[in-house]
């Protein structure tokens, strides 16, 4: 089997993520003791004890979802149950999370990479008064003219029929009468706290892409498909180049699936909290065989 690694984005988080891990795998608790030196606060606490406002926000989660998909990914290298995969994916932050898996980054520098994302975007989020919302079923051309017509952006193409909308606040509210006025039956307005990928993001991609320049970045010894392009980044400037357009593009996820399964995954593997990747790749397509790893538990299944 050519196995796939899928890591989680911002909102799967969940208060208690990783405490399990933390009790079952020295390699977890290891990276758990790193994360909160590395960052200067109790990271591990947070995770495992909430409260949920703390843990959703934006500078928050991001860390803390990067180093639960890793101490999963520990946790399986100690058991011996990962195999050898041959691709890494990961939902916008998750696509660090899977380059640092790859070894494009050690951990502790994938961290501080994260951790900076985390910042610059939520100060993004607090100069701007942006939002976002789903829109479900319908196909993209539809969903591409609607947002040209209320000038919002597409952000997440996550699966077919499953497109989410970004833009500034009274837009995404025109853009969501606007939707429902045309006969789009299911459009769901986001509580998120801003306009992630559009270009309200651009002052955290500046500064972002400033960051990155000055980070160590390896070729990775998995193929990383990059979340702008649906596509493989391989070198170390196209990597660091991916990584700061990815902040104010749309993440091309379905097309990332499908790139992964026509260059030879056989099966996707989901390592994070909340199973909703193995969701997407299921919508995508149901032949492929999928599983979800959250919490130490999940090895005996």
């Amino acid at each position: 089997m050519s196995r796939a690694l899928l890591f989680a984005g911002q909102g799967a988080q969940k208060v208690g993520m990783g405490r399990s891990l933390l009790e079952a795998s020295a390699g977890a608790r290891a990276l758990y003791d790193e994360a909160n030196r590395v960052l200067g606060w109790d990271l591990a606490r947070v995770s495992f004890e909430g409260p949920d406002a703390e843990l959703t926000q934006t500078r928050v989660c991001q860390p803390a979802l990067f180093v639960h998909g890793l101490a999963l990914l520990a946790l399986h290298r100690e058991r011996g149950s990962l195999g050898a995969p041959h691709f890494a994916l990961g939902l916008s932050l998750g696509e660090i999370t899977a380059l640092t898996a790859a070894g494009a980054f050690d951990f502790a520098t994938g961290l501080r990479v994260v951790a900076e994302r985390g910042r610059l975007m939520q100060l993004a989020c607090e100069q701007t008064g942006g939002t976002m919302a789903s829109i479900i079923g319908e196909e993209r051309d539809t969903v591409a003219a609607l947002c040209r017509d209320f000038d919002v952006e597409m952000a997440n193409l996550n699966c077919p029929g499953q497109i989410v909308i970004s833009g500034e606040k009274a837009r995404i509210a025109a853009a969501v009468a606007g939707a429902r006025e045309r006969g789009m039956r299911k459009v769901i307005p986001l509580n998120v706290a801003g306009a992630y990928h559009s270009r309200l993001m651009e002052p955290a991609r500046a500064a972002f892409a400033t960051f990155l320049a000055g980070v160590a970045v390896a070729r990775p010894s998995l193929t990383v498909i990059s979340n702008t392009t649906g596509r493989p980044v391989v070198e170390p400037d196209e990597i660091r180049a991916a990584l700061g357009r990815q902040v104010v593009s749309p993440v091309l996820w379905e097309d990332s699936l499908r790139h992964a399964a026509a260059a030879g995954a056989t099966e996707f593997w989901e390592l994070g909290p909340g199973a909703v990747l193995a969701g997407l790749a299921r919508r995508t397509n149901r032949d492929w065989p999928v599983r979800s790893f959250a919490e130490a538990a999940d090895f005996t299944a």
